[in-house]
């Protein structure tokens, strides 16, 4: 008991204090930075990591899966002091937010060819200790306040109880930063004495070159303008003759309508800034906002008046930037990352944008993106030009921005409006890098503290929430087949494993992925994954959910897991809202049995498996408590789940025992059951030898209640007096540790299986799952490890051992007769003692 409230104490402590360490900076031999650690900030279970790298290669490793750091930014400070000389990337800025379990992390930087792999600063014993005082009454005020709960666990070991507590205390695997909380006004729509009359508005449209791009940016402006607008389009002396002809043409043709035109020709060349000055001093002698726009921003039907609405609101509002596909920190879907899109995507992507409500998706920026970007012209008034030191361009806009931020106004990017920007078209990728360099470095001379409200902003991204409706509606439009979007828990497993897998195939295949999972902080955590990262959204709020998934786009419901959640008897109803019956497809995956019982194992109140629950069983195990505090029976589970099950095109199980008890439960399922027994098992080097006289026992995997773990702790004292002994490879439920003379090897690779059998003795394996698995990765591993396999007659595990010349399947009374599971595991081998077996890798 003791040693079960440390690990509870640790781990609370762990995911509710903080800890802020760094600058920590990584250093070359001859003494040169070459990657820095700003800031790390361990908080309430999760991991904030900010700094540069020069290599153009970043990876964060931890226990979890490699995670390659994309999302990443320009560094004008470092510019400023020379440290990136040999950088191998213009972007070597980088900030990571993830989930944080307490283990260690590195850093992978690939620099001149050489992989560097740096330690991460780690709280010390001290650090955590400090933080006791604070967070040790919340627990025991938790604890306390939930005593019916926590007598469950400790003495019925209830799973769903377990759980509870779990997300009680906030110990659930994966969480969600409360900086991605979806504001439940987001699609509200304004009363109508809240919208601001129609305004003039002046445009003003700098032209060099670019004609391929010409006639579609003109006939925009033209046809999905929707107020009154004088166009001021400055023809730059481009060298491309078509260009001045097709303006004069297009200009002499804006005779009526709301647009008109005013063409100014600038005999020689005057550069990006020169033309716009031009025509700004122009656009001053009119009333009303100007709005710049590049000659590759392609505007949506309606855009102008969502562009200037925060300026005649506010007259503090400086400067409106849209959200655009390369907008840097306005970029749609990942912020600061550029794509390119298809014909059709960008007006897919504005119709969600045009759904949300103004005022709720908007944020305040440390400056505007300019080329698409309102000006307030009382601003424009006082510092009415661009500075020409940024010669040709890119910076000016920050330059304006940040000049009349001085002056008290602000900088507004909103999210209810999409502009495509084509990017790059007025000069190329190498010219606009050395452009980037010279005029950064003069930002942060002139504005020391840009640099750091520019990480702020990505830091906190407080447009994350509308970013990831935009980010939706993109994957639904780019998707060539229906967009997947799978229904995942919150507590890792081996479901969590197959369902990475699952999304990494689908985004290799489809571009995208959503991951709706259930469990977290907030209810409803929204997971957008592709080719640019994953970011993420949370809410409680099941309508709002409805809402961001009412956008265009077929789809596939793939429900995996839900266990976790903290009402599931809903959980199928507001799932089924997300699809239409006519143009998307649901499909179930069976990991567990969760549709058919709150008991997702299937084990009773008695910690038993007793096979398929009648839907009028009364047993406490296989019912839930609702939010109201009521409890729903086994009936209303079904009722609720079978509607899931009834709706699904495929129900897919892994084993033929799952088969078995899922058409128990639900017979009209049967004929849409599809058996796919998992064939992605790990290769596993078979162990050399049996260990002569060894009589070592191996359990292999992580081993919880359900696992075993109870069991284990019975058998370990019978196996001694057999002459036997127990070794657990993986690791245990700190609330059932076994005898201290069971070594528990912890953590471990597949590869070196033989080595650690050899380090025990282990000479068979035993699969002590209590529960009929849907199928074990453990059970296939152990069996391709050569070594005799022992299970109980029960589930996947029962049926993967009994196909194999080296598995042996035991009676399941065996599971409550230590004894006799001593001596059934000592008497039978699958082959004679020193029978050399074959070396070579084996797979199943």
């Amino acid at each position: 008991m003791k040693s079960r409230i440390l690990s509870l104490v640790k781990r609370y402590g762990v995911r509710h204090s903080c800890h802020s360490l760094g600058p920590r900076p990584y250093v070359n031999l001859d003494g040169s930075a070459f990657a820095c650690l700003d800031r790390v900030v361990y908080d309430c279970g999760r991991v904030r990591l900010e700094g540069w790298s020069l290599g153009s290669s970043l990876i964060l490793l931890s226990d979890q899966p490699d995670l390659v750091i994309e999302n990443r930014f320009a560094r004008a400070d470092l510019q400023t002091a020379g440290v990136l000389s040999a950088a191998e990337t213009d972007k070597p800025g980088f900030f990571v937010d993830i989930p944080w379990d307490g283990g260690a992390l590195h850093l992978a930087v690939e620099l001149d060819g050489c992989i560097h792999v740096l330690d991460v600063p780690f709280p010390q014993s001290r650090d955590w200790l400090a933080s006791l005082p604070r967070v040790l009454p919340d627990l025991v005020w938790t604890l306390g306040s939930h005593p019916g709960d926590v007598m469950r666990v400790v003495t019925r070991n209830d799973d769903a109880a377990r759980l509870r507590m779990r997300e009680l205390l906030g110990l659930n695997t994966v969480m969600v930063s409360p900086r991605r909380t979806i504001a439940d006004d987001l699609f509200t729509t304004p009363p109508v004495g809240d919208v601001p009359p129609p305004s003039p508005i002046t445009v003003v449209i700098p032209v060099y070159n670019a004609f391929d791009l010409l006639p579609e940016l003109l006939d925009r402006v033209a046809r999905n303008t929707d107020l009154p607008a004088h166009v001021i389009v400055v023809e730059d002396a481009s060298p491309d003759e078509r260009v001045r002809p097709h303006l004069r043409d297009w200009a002499a043709g804006r005779t009526d309508g709301l647009v008109t035109v005013e063409l100014l020709e600038n005999p020689e060349n005057l550069g990006f800034i020169g033309s716009v000055n031009r025509a700004l001093a122009a656009a001053l002698n009119r009333d009303g906002p100007v709005i710049l726009l590049n000659s590759d921003a392609m505007v949506p039907p309606g855009w102008a008046s969502r562009m200037i609405a925060p300026l005649l609101a506010d007259p503090t509002v400086a400067s409106v930037t849209p959200m655009s596909n390369d907008a840097e920190i306005f970029s749609v879907p990942s912020i600061c990352r550029r794509i390119d899109l298809a014909p059709g995507t960008a007006e897919a992507i504005d119709a969600a944008a045009r759904h949300m409500a103004p005022g709720s998706a908007r944020a305040v920026a440390p400056t505007g993106v300019g080329f698409c970007m309102a000006l307030n012209p009382a601003f424009l008034r006082r510092v009415p030009q661009l500075d020409t030191a940024f010669g040709r361009g890119y910076g000016e806009e920050v330059d304006w921005c940040q000049r009349v931020r001085a002056l008290g106004g602000h900088h507004l990017g909103i999210a209810n409006l999409f502009v495509e920007h084509r990017g790059g078209a007025s000069f190329g990728s190498a010219e606009k890098l050395k452009l980037v360099a010279r005029n950064n470095a003069m930002v942060a001379e002139r504005y020391p503290s840009y640099d750091r409200q520019v990480q702020d902003f990505i830091h906190a991204d407080p447009l994350n929430a509308p970013r990831l409706v935009l980010a939706l509606a993109w994957a639904f439009a780019t998707a060539s087949e229906p967009l997947a979007i799978f229904v995942g828990h919150s507590l890792g497993g081996g479901a969590e494993s197959y369902l990475k897998r699952r999304v990494a195939q689908e985004v290799a295949a489809n571009g995208a992925a959503v991951v709706l999972r259930l469990g977290g902080p907030l209810r409803w955590q929204i997971e957008l994954h592709g080719p640019e990262g994953a970011p993420q959204a949370a809410t409680d709020s099941a309508d709002l959910l409805r809402a961001i998934f009412a956008q265009a786009g077929a789809r596939r419901l793939i429900y995996s897991c839900a266990v976790g959640d903290p009402d599931p008897v809903s959980a199928p109803t507001v799932l089924l809202d997300l699809v239409d019956p006519a143009r998307d497809s649901v499909e179930i995956l069976m990991h567990d049995f969760f549709p058919l019982s709150p008991s997702y194992t299937l084990l009773g109140s008695d910690g038993r498996f007793h096979g398929t629950p009648a839907a009028d069983d009364t047993d406490p195990a296989h019912q839930a408590p609702r939010p109201d505090g009521t409890m729903a029976s086994l009936a209303q589970w079904r009722a609720a789940w079978g509607a899931l099950v009834t709706a699904a095109d495929q129900v897919t199980v892994f084993s033929s025992s799952s088969r078995a008890l899922v058409t128990a439960a639900y017979p009209d399922a049967a004929a849409r059951m599809s058996l796919q027994p998992h064939d992605d098992v790990h290769p596993v080097p078979r162990i050399s030898s049996r260990r002569s006289g060894a009589n070592g026992i191996g359990v292999l995997g992580d081993i919880g209640f359900q696992k075993g773990a109870e069991m284990l702790q019975r058998l370990a004292p019978a196996l001694a007096a057999q002459g036997g002994a127990l070794a657990i490879v993986g690791k245990v439920d700190p609330n059932y540790a076994p005898p201290p003379e069971v070594p528990v090897h912890g953590q471990y690779d597949l590869s070196d299986l033989d080595r650690i059998a050899t380090r025990y003795g282990i000479d068979r394996w035993l699969i002590p799952s209590i529960w009929p698995e849907t199928f074990s990765y453990t059970t296939h591993e152990a069996l391709a490890s050569g070594l005799p396999v022992f299970c109980f007659d029960l589930g996947g595990q029962a049926e993967a051992v009994g196909r194999a010349p080296n598995g042996h399947v035991l009676p399941l009374a065996l599971a409550d007769d230590a004894d006799g599971l001593a001596v059934a595991l000592m008497r039978r081998s699958a082959a004679p003692d020193n029978q050399t077996l074959e070396s070579q890798p084996a797979e199943v």
